[in-house]
């Protein structure tokens, strides 16, 4: 089994909320498809967290002390 990614989980769980929204499963095939999203949700929200430590950790000082920048992307940064 390949191993699975954020990225990869993020499309199967785009995939399964639009086979989902459709209706046109049948109830039990829908609720296997809710279970296994549920899952990919876990999933990548575990590694939303393990990510933001990595960039804490990233972001301390000399001293230890971490410090906090707002992100700002390129598109807000033209506007200001």
């Amino acid at each position: 089994m390949a191993k699975q990614t954020f990225e990869k989980a993020i499309k199967k769980l785009e995939l399964i909320v639009q086979q989902l929204e459709s209706g046109e499963q049948p109830l039990e095939e829908a609720v296997k498809k809710f279970e296994e999203g549920v899952k990919l949700s876990k999933f990548c929200s575990e590694k939303l967290d393990e990510t933001e430590k990595r960039i804490t950790i990233l972001l301390k000082d000399q001293m230890g002390n971490v410090f906090e920048k707002p992100f700002i992307s390129e598109s807000e940064s033209e506007d200001g």
